[in-house]
């Protein structure tokens, strides 16, 4: 009831606000003043203001609430470590599916190069079934050695 008091009591107050700035002769500003304080009414008389404060006040709701949470964080939780490994599930069904394969006829399944592509990036090897982490690119020797290809580039452009 305390609610629909509050609610009420700021719709009419937005409502004389808009009526001053009405009598400004700012128009649009009051119009869309009236609308916003419209808002409040229409949710009492629509009875939405009385269902959140049922809801407000009852601790299953909000258990019911942390558990929601609970689960969505679980999901959050799989889709990182999923994402860590580079891995999707279809990927892993694949794979697993492959393995299956190779103890009837190892060579049938068995893909050509021995990759699998991702819509996401390159292809990587697989070995059973996991991927294996490409190799990291060799650093180059010596320090004079960095600048070759900037003097390509410079050469090509004639400078």
């Amino acid at each position: 009831m305390l609610a629909e008091t509050i609610c009420s009591a700021a719709s009419a107050a937005g409502l004389g606000i808009a009526a001053v700035t009405a009598y400004r002769k700012r128009f649009l500003t009051a119009t869309r003043i009236a609308a916003y304080s419209l808002v409040p009414f229409g949710l009492v008389l629509t009875g939405v203001v009385e269902w959140l404060s049922g809801i407000a006040f009852k601790p299953s709701v909000w258990i019911g609430f942390c558990v929601l949470g609970l689960a969505w964080l679980l999901f959050m939780i799989t889709r990182s470590v999923e994402r860590r490994r580079g891995t999707t599930r279809a990927e892993r069904r694949a794979a697993r599916a492959g393995r299956r394969n190779e103890a009837v006829a190892p060579a049938a399944s068995a893909p050509s190069l021995g990759t699998t592509g991702s819509a996401r990036g390159p292809a990587t090897p697989v070995k059973q079934g996991k991927p294996v982490k490409p190799e990291k690119k060799q650093q180059a020797a010596a320090p004079g050695d960095d600048f070759s290809d900037i003097e390509a580039i410079l050469k090509k452009h004639g400078i």
